[in-house]
């Protein structure tokens, strides 16, 4: 069987959604820079509301992948064959043909322990281990009285530069997003995505950008607007260095993570 896993960097992006994920170092954003040298790149993805304006230069990571070297969904019936748990990890990595010394062993214990883990207040959650089984929890939390559309993040140049200053050329649309959900790759031998809906407020934008290298991107966003039931160890918070409730946290979504809205509320936006 030919299993590919998606990177390190990418599992690390996933994490800066949930609340129990830490991260050592420190950044000073003093006019869109900081310190490269005490800080995880691939953390820098976060800002807050006050700095979402046209003209605003900040460094934000965006992975460039390879499509055709990530995991590609298996038919809801294949994946719901085998065990999506912990507790079964030893008989998935002889499933696999993993050790369980072996980056992957790590990389799937990782990744079930996350989606065993517990929620904050006012959200739900799902690994999907499918398309279908994707479609139908976005359907689920957003309600059957409407249909579901979703947007990503799209790169309009090719670039193998992963970090850079970015600077916001324009909002291109604040999309309505009275029920959202969100959805993050993980590393697993087919694809699974987290995700989850928070029933706290939360605004979603579409804005153009472009990087110091000419680099432009339509990128997706982010603003929880109350983070007070978040965990102070949230990656966003030493990023941003403020507390739990004080301020509002947005981040940039990756190319291939996804924003799940009502359909019938974004009409006249262009999706993915």
């Amino acid at each position: 069987m030919g299993v590919k896993f998606i990177s390190w960097t990418l599992f690390l992006n996933l994490l800066l959604e949930m609340s129990c994920y830490g991260s050592e170092g420190a950044m000073e954003m003093g006019g869109g820079h900081m310190d490269h040298h005490h800080m995880d790149p691939s953390v820098m993805v976060f800002f807050t509301l006050k700095d979402l304006k046209i003209g605003k230069t900040m460094p934000i990571h965006f992975p460039k992948r390879d499509p055709s070297a990530s995991p590609k969904f298996w038919p809801r019936e294949e994946a719901d064959s085998i065990p999506f748990s912990l507790n079964q990890l030893p008989n998935l990595l002889k499933h696999f043909f993993f050790s369980k010394d072996s980056p992957q062993a790590a990389a799937m214990e990782n990744t079930l322990r996350e989606c065993e883990s517990k929620t904050i207040k006012g959200e739900i959650k799902l690994c999907a281990t499918s398309l279908e089984s994707m479609l139908d929890f976005a359907q689920e939390m957003i309600g059957s009285g409407s249909g579901i559309q979703a947007f990503s993040t799209s790169h309009k140049t090719k670039s193998s530069v992963n970090f850079q200053n970015y600077t916001i050329l324009e909002i291109l649309a604040e999309i309505p997003a009275p029920k959202m959900v969100a959805c993050h790759t993980m590393p697993y031998p087919y694809a699974v995505f987290y995700c989850h809906s928070q029933k706290s407020e939360n605004r979603v934008y579409k804005i153009s950008l472009v990087g110091e290298n000419g680099d432009k991107v339509e990128a997706m966003v982010v603003c929880h607007l109350d983070t007070s039931q978040w965990s102070p160890t949230h990656i966003s918070f030493r990023v941003l260095k403020v507390v739990p409730g004080s301020s509002s946290v947005c981040h940039f979504f990756p190319a291939d993570h996804l924003i799940f809205v009502p359909k019938l509320q974004t009409q006249g936006f262009s999706s993915m």
